[in-house]
C-alpha cells in the first residue's frame, strides 16, 4: 500500500475522496458511487495497481459486485496493491467467498425448516456449491506465502486438509439430506456447516493480516 498522508480533497459535489491516502479530484458529473469507483479504478491501473478495498462513510463495500445506489455520502477511500502483490487480492477474494457462504448457510439453516425436503435440499445443494469456493481461492496461493503454521504445517498442506474436510461435511450433510428430516438438517447446517466457515474465515483472516503487513513494510514474499 501506499503512504497514508491523511488529506483528502474534497470535490466540488462536497465529495472527499482518496486513493491510498493521496486525495482524488473527479471529473465533473462523476459523483455516484460507480462512476467513483469506476475512476479510481482506472488511476490504479495507470499505476500498475488494482483496487484492493473500498470505503463510503466508513463502510466497507464489496468489490465483488456492482455497487448499490444509495442516498448522500461524503467520503469514499479506496486501496490498491502492486499487480506484483495479487496474494493480497486473492485473500480478499476468499474472505468475501467465506462471508457470502456463511450468510447463505445462516439463511438456509432456517428456511429449511419451513419448506419441505425437496426445497430443502436445494437449499442444502447451493449451500454446499459454495463450501469449496474459498479453498479453491486458496489453492492459487503461492506455496511459500505465510511460511508454516499450525504447527508447522504448510500451507499446501493446510488447502489439502481444508478440501478433505469440505468433502466431508458434504457428504454428512448429504446423507442428512436422505433422511428426509428437516430438523436434522438444520442442526447439520449449524453445528457442521457454519462452525467450519468460521474457522476458515478466521484463518483466512489471520493469513490476510500477515500478508497485508508485509506489503505495507515493503517485505516480499519469496520461495525458500
Amino acid at each position: 500500500m501506499l503512504k497514508d498522508n491523511g488529506s483528502f480533497e474534497r470535490v466540488e459535489s462536497g465529495i472527499a475522496i482518496s486513493l491510498d491516502g493521496n486525495p482524488v479530484a473527479l471529473l465533473p458529473q462523476r459523483y455516484s458511487l460507480n462512476a467513483i469507483r469506476c475512476y479510481l479504478d482506472t488511476l490504479a491501473l495507470e499505476k500498475q495497481r488494482v483496487l484492493c478495498a473500498l470505503k463510503v462513510d466508513g463502510h466497507a463495500a464489496n468489490l465483488a459486485l456492482p455497487l448499490a445506489c444509495r442516498g448522500r455520502f461524503s467520503r469514499v477511500e479506496a486501496e490498491s496493491v502492486g499487480l506484483d502483490e495479487s496474494h493480497v487480492l486473492l485473500l480478499q477474494a476468499a474472505k468475501r467467498q467465506v462471508q457470502h457462504a456463511r450468510e447463505c448457510a445462516g439463511v438456509a439453516l432456517t428456511l429449511v425448516l419451513i419448506n419441505n425436503r425437496n426445497i430443502a435440499r436445494e437449499l442444502w445443494w447451493n449451500v454446499a456449491r459454495q463450501l469449496k469456493e474459498p479453498v479453491l481461492t486458496l489453492s492459487l496461493l503461492p506455496d511459500h506465502l505465510c511460511g508454516s503454521a499450525q504447527g508447522g504445517a504448510p500451507l499446501k498442506q493446510l488447502r489439502k486438509w481444508q478440501l478433505e474436510q469440505v468433502a466431508a461435511i458434504i457428504r454428512e450433510v448429504d446423507q442428512t439430506c436422505l433422511t428426509g428430516d428437516t430438523i436434522q438438517l438444520s442442526d447439520a447446517l449449524e453445528n457442521r456447516v457454519l462452525p467450519w466457515l468460521q474457522n476458515l474465515s478466521e484463518l483466512i483472516q489471520l493469513w490476510h493480516e500477515t500478508v497485508a503487513a508485509g506489503v505495507r513494510l515493503g517485505i516480499k514474499q519469496t520461495a525458500h
